[in-house]
Formats: C-alpha cells, structure tokens, sequence
C-alpha cells in the first residue's frame, strides 16, 4: 500500500491510500485457496480463453458462422464460447482450437 497526499479546493491535504491488486481481490474475495477466490480466479481464466478464441479467430479472418461451420456447431455456440465460455463442453472447445489451427493445453490441478 502506497500513500500520496492531494490537494483539494479547501486547500486541505487529504491522504490517498494506494492499493495493489491482490490487497483489493484478498479484502473484497478472501485470500487464495478460499472458495469465493477461487471461484473468481477460474471464471477470469475461462473468460481469457473465449477471448482467446476470439481473438484467434479475428486473426485467421473468420467469421463466428464460418468457425461454426469448421466446427460443426451453430453460429450462437461460438459467441456463446467466446463470450459466456461457462457452458462448452471439453470436446466442442477442442475442435474450435483444431479448426483455428491452434495448439491448447490443459492442465488439471487437484486441489
């Protein structure tokens, strides 16, 4: 935690409290390895890989009904994955990163 000092229209000095990331996800989430954390962490890495897919699909110029197309799912499937990535199956997830032409590993961490 960092503090500054501010000026303010009454020319009082007010001190501002600087917080790094993990300070407000610890008060506001609990520390690592609480449910609520965690909870939190693996929906941020799912939300990272449908932006990842995203993004990969923008880059090799292709539509969601094109990639849909590849994959053999309807256009909706793919925004759902890119945007709402909760809901896909393992195997649906797989063949979009086989018809990107990409390469993806899975880790499993026993908690």
């Amino acid at each position: 935690m960092r503090s500054s000092k501010l000026k303010v229209q009454t020319n009082k000095e007010v001190e501002l409290k600087t917080y790094s990331l993990d300070e407000v996800k610890n008060k506001f989430l609990g520390k690592k390895g609480t449910s609520k954390r965690d909870a939190y962490e693996n929906e941020l890495r799912l939300d990272m890989l449908g932006e990842t897919i995203r993004q990969t699909r923008i880059q090799r110029n292709l539509t969601q009904e094109q990639l849909g197309l590849l994959v053999g799912v309807q256009k909706a499937q793919i925004s759902k994955i890119e945007n709402n990535f909760k809901d896909a199956r393992i195997s649906t997830i797989l063949k979009v990163f086989d018809a990107l032409q990409t390469k993806i590993i899975l880790t499993v961490v026993k908690s």
